[in-house]
């Protein structure tokens, strides 16, 4: 997925090399999500100059030493300082187009660089508005569906001044934009014609607003205005946009989730939300809505959770932090209070509805990838507590088939993120046909936990390496959990419930004596290295774990070396790719 990254600095004076790593370490904290090429842009000498774009195939090093290497070239003055300026920064996992310098982001609208775009998500009627702004002079130089944004935001700048004696708006040119554009995206927009303006908005890709006040002055002013009437306060502020939390943490804790539909203006140190509606003003002269107010939240993470310490990688690290993780997942949850009191377990997100769940004709689990595995693996505990019969999704196949979801159903959305797209579209299918909603998810604020109707936070701390780890083994103990809540009313299966509260207690120190087996493992791995295929069995409880031990072998073990067979796209998992060898469990 790729990751962007904004910071605009308002009536603080920072040089230009501040600026340049303030993006460049924005970017470094959002590469463990996979990419293949970076870029950044920041403002010129001059505001009457055209914004300065840096792109680079390969990695973040990379884009960094490209950029001081243009700089010695063109005796850019990086002690240059800026009382207000705005940069945006991006990581692309190339979808659209190979990895290359001219499919890297930022995307621009033109040679003069009048507008420019970093984008996560798909744009899928990009081939419609190519061939639409084509027709009207355009020329297209990447092979992305991000490029056709840019230009888009050019056509609708130049045509209502032709059109218009009356001076457009930043926001009414990127609102007519997101009237055009179709799929899902996160986007933030930059523009010589707007200086020192950042815009921001969203449709079911995750993007974060970070506030730092830089002086209690500032922290006491307004900081959200109407649109129409920008803050004039000249308080020091900075501002963050990110597609993680991750990047805005060593900055900021005070946060803004952007829903799906908000336009996020970021002007003069304040900030302005619209909300975009799809048919006001389709066909009439642009229009803009009136602002609305949010309340900003704190995240609930430290630095310290997103630094690697003394291990070699982030998996490796999330991997040895399963005692602790699985501790502060049961922490006030499991209840055993002594030999005469009843051992019982407290999940206060769901308290209200447990009446409705126990009364529920089926539980139905739903999700993607590592979060559908914990869910299978879950599974047999709740239908033996509970009695009720769960079935499980895989959320886009449930979409694609347009599966039966019932009133007295209970559907739980399980996502580490919390921003999965195929389980948020799974989440609104389920809304639409009347079913308690319940949510299992690592991540506060996120749109699973705005969403549903309740749920429960695992608590397993910030997961940075791309294959899931502690979080996994923290839902499947939140589901037991579930499932021990669930069939908390039942007498005949009270010891049984009992004994498994025991071992979810003692469940941290059998996961410390495991991993005392590091060197084995280490060895084992050695002796697998070379092996052709590699088949995984398991039933009952371990049929689930044989089928996330598949998936973990496909996603970390492949090297990027093509495919000896001629696959395109493919890369070799220890001897051949995922289409070419027997990467199966049973």
């Amino acid at each position: 997925m790729c990751g962007i990254f904004a910071y605009l600095n308002c009536n603080v004076r920072r040089e230009r090399s501040y600026i340049l790593q303030v993006l460049f370490n924005g970017l470094r904290r959002l590469e463990y999500r996979g990419y293949d090429s970076a870029g950044v842009s920041i403002d010129a000498s001059s505001v009457s100059l055209p914004p300065l774009v840096f792109r680079q195939e390969g990695n973040i090093e990379s884009l960094v030493k490209s950029v001081y290497q243009e700089v010695d070239a063109t005796d850019l003055n990086l002690e240059e300082s800026f009382l207000t300026h705005a940069g945006i920064a991006h990581t692309r996992w190339a979808t659209h187009g190979e990895p290359a310098t001219r499919n890297s982001h930022p995307q621009t609208s033109g040679a003069e660089n009048e507008f420019l775009v970093v984008h996560n998500g798909v744009v899928t009627n990009h081939e419609v508005l190519k061939q639409t702004l084509i027709r009207h002079g355009f020329t297209f130089e990447s092979d992305t569906d991000t490029e056709v944004i840019p230009k888009l935001a050019k056509y609708v700048f130049d045509k209502f001044n032709e059109d218009s004696g009356d001076t457009v708006t930043f926001s009414q040119v990127v609102l007519e934009v997101m009237r055009r554009l179709e799929g899902a995206y996160a986007l933030i927009f930059k523009s010589r014609h707007y200086p020192n303006e950042l815009i921001a908005c969203k449709r079911g890709s995750p993007l974060l607003l970070g506030v730092k006040e830089l002086t209690e002055e500032s922290s006491k002013g307004s900081l959200f205005h109407d649109d129409k009437y920008p803050s004039q306060n000249g308080n020091p502020r900075e501002l963050f946009l990110s597609s993680d939390a991750n990047a805005l943490v060593e900055h900021t804790r005070k946060v803004l989730v952007i829903e799906d539909g908000e336009v996020v203006h970021l002007k003069d140190g304040g900030v302005s939300i619209l909300k975009f509606d799809g048919d006001k003003g389709k066909h009439d002269v642009l229009s803009t809505p009136a602002s609305v107010q949010r309340a900003l939240s704190v995240l609930e993470m430290e630095v310290e959770q997103i630094n690697k310490g003394n291990y070699e990688h982030y998996m490796q690290k999330e991997i040895h932090e399963q005692p602790e993780s699985l501790t502060t997942t049961m922490r006030g949850r499991l209840i055993r209070g002594g030999t005469c009191k009843a051992k019982t377990v407290l999940l206060g997100g769901l308290k209200d509805h447990l009446k409705t769940i126990r009364r529920s004709r089926r539980i139905v689990f739903i999700g993607c990838g590592t979060s559908y595995n914990a869910a299978l693996a879950a599974r047999p505990i709740l239908e033996e507590l509970s009695g009720i019969p769960v079935t499980m999704e895989i959320a886009s196949d449930l979409l694609d088939r347009q599966g039966p979801i019932y009133r007295e159903d209970t559907a739980v959305f399980v996502s580490q993120s919390g921003e999965t797209a195929d389980t948020l579209n799974a989440l609104e299918y389920a809304l639409q046909n009347g079913a308690l909603c319940v949510g299992i998810t690592n991540t506060v604020g996120s749109a699973i936990a705005r969403h549903t109707h309740c749920g429960v936070h695992i608590n397993a701390g910030a997961e940075i390496g791309v294959a899931s780890t502690k979080a996994y083994t923290s839902q499947i103990v939140v589901m037991a959990m579930l499932a021990l809540a669930i069939g908390g009313d039942a007498i005949s299966n009270q010891a049984r419930r009992e004994a498994i509260i025991d071992c979810l207690f003692d469940l941290p120190n059998k996961v410390r004596e495991v991993l005392k087996l590091d060197q084995e493992m280490k060895d084992l791995a050695k002796l697998l290295i070379a092996e052709q295929s590699l088949l995984m069995f398991g039933r009952g409880y371990n049929y689930a774990t044989a089928l996330e031990g598949s998936l973990k072998q496909a996603t970390i073990s492949y090297s990027a070396t093509p495919c000896p067979k001629g696959t395109p796209n493919r890369h070799v998992l220890k001897g051949g790719c995922c289409s070419c060898l027997s990467w199966w469990s049973m």
